[in-house]
């Protein structure tokens, strides 16, 4: 009989509410989950991906109980009391993980429903971000700061990603009220960029398309058995 262990939560989950997410916000579930690493989401959005995070995890066990209960019943092992009492487990273990599932998608939803009836209400933006500008907002969202050479007074931005931006790009971003400038710090020594609100709503407004691709996450090296690799 093998040994019981517990689900892996793995990113790449199948998410029963996965297609609401994404016909919701415009974007996949992977670039959300970008989107939210990097600190571009509004506090609305990221609650929603946290709340689907939670899904995802949940979803994860109720697979990965409902494979051991299939194999148990394969006729792999010998009928007797102790498969009995292992089945028995199992499906107490895979109940508990389905109520587990519906309340985590409950939660799903209640995130939702405020960030639906915005977009419900709200009209296209007129002057959407150009792929350079949306490129540079990306970046910074990873953090950022502004140096200013020594020897040469040239000032340009430094991302933690390593893309550099210059210093008329910054001012462009700044006079649109899209990042702010932290002063209080000495620019020799690097003073820190960061989104405001309306930069992260900016960003996150552009919507995938087959000229703007979503940022993309490298593949884990190891894929758990409880997380079958299909379509969300």
């Amino acid at each position: 009989m093998p040994p019981e262990s517990a689900p892996t939560p793995t990113r790449r989950a199948i998410s029963p509410l996965g297609h609401h997410l994404e016909a919701a916000t415009g974007h996949d579930i992977d670039t959300l989950w970008v989107y939210r690493d990097r600190g571009v989401l509004d506090r609305q959005h990221a609650l929603l991906v946290d709340r689907h995070r939670e899904l995802v995890e949940t979803q994860t066990s109720v697979v990965f109980y409902l494979r051991l209960l299939n194999r148990l019943t394969s006729g792999e092992f010998e009928v007797d009391g102790a498969l009995f009492s292992r089945i028995e487990r199992t499906v107490d273990q895979l109940e508990v993980a389905a109520a587990g599932r519906d309340a985590a998608a409950r939660e799903v939803l209640a995130a939702l429903e405020p960030i639906e009836a915005a977009a419900a209400s709200t009209e296209p933006d007129a002057q959407p971000l150009s792929t350079d500008d949306q490129a540079a907002l990306l970046a910074i969202a990873g953090g950022a700061k502004l140096y200013e050479h020594l020897l040469t007074g040239r000032m340009s931005v430094a991302a933690a990603s390593g893309t550099r931006i210059s210093h008329a790009k910054l001012w462009r971003l700044e006079d649109a009220g899209l990042v702010a400038l932290d002063t209080s710090h000495p620019v020799h020594a690097g003073q820190p960029v960061a989104l405001t609100d309306a930069g992260r709503a900016a960003l996150f407004a552009v919507r995938r398309t087959p000229t703007t691709p979503a940022p993309k996450v490298p593949a884990p090296s190891g894929t758990s058995p409880s997380a079958p690799a299909q379509r969300r």
